[in-house]
C-alpha cells in the first residue's frame, strides 16, 4: 500500500478536478448540468479517485490496473473539454489552458505505469 497524498500526480489530478468543477460551474450552460457537466466532472474525478483506489492494493500490477483506468479517464475528460470548446461552452483560450493540463497529467501517468517495478 502506498500513501497516495504525497503524489504529484495524484496532488494534481486532484486540483485539476477542482478547477473543472469550477469551469463547468462558471461557462456550461443548466441544461448540460446532467450531461456534458456530469461527465467532465467524473471522469475528471475518475483520475485521482483511481490512483488513491490503486494506492490501496497491495501489488504493483494492481496498481497499474487503476493507473490505466486513471489514464483512460484521462482521455475521457480531454475528448470532453474538446467537445465543450466544439460546442462553444468555453473558448480557445480555456480550452487550451485545460487541455494542457490533462496531457501533462496523461504523461504523468504514463511515465508511472512505465516505471512501476514489477511484482516479484
Amino acid at each position: 500500500m502506498r500513501e497516495y497524498h504525497s503524489l504529484e500526480i495524484w496532488k494534481r489530478s486532484h486540483l485539476f478536478t477542482l478547477k473543472v468543477y469550477e469551469m463547468t460551474k462558471n461557462f456550461f450552460p443548466k441544461e448540460e448540468l446532467f450531461v456534458l457537466t456530469s461527465q467532465l466532472r467524473r471522469s475528471a474525478a475518475s483520475i485521482p479517485t483511481n490512483i488513491a483506489e490503486g494506492c490501496g492494493r497491495k501489488t504493483n500490477t494492481e496498481l497499474a490496473r487503476f493507473l490505466q483506468i486513471s489514464l483512460g479517464s484521462a482521455f475521457e475528460a480531454e475528448y470532453q473539454l474538446l467537445l465543450a470548446k466544439d460546442l462553444q461552452y468555453i473558448n480557445e483560450d480555456v480550452f487550451n489552458k485545460y487541455n494542457i493540463e490533462v496531457i501533462e497529467i496523461k504523461k504523468m501517468l504514463n511515465a508511472f505505469i512505465q516505471h512501476l517495478p514489477p511484482d516479484v
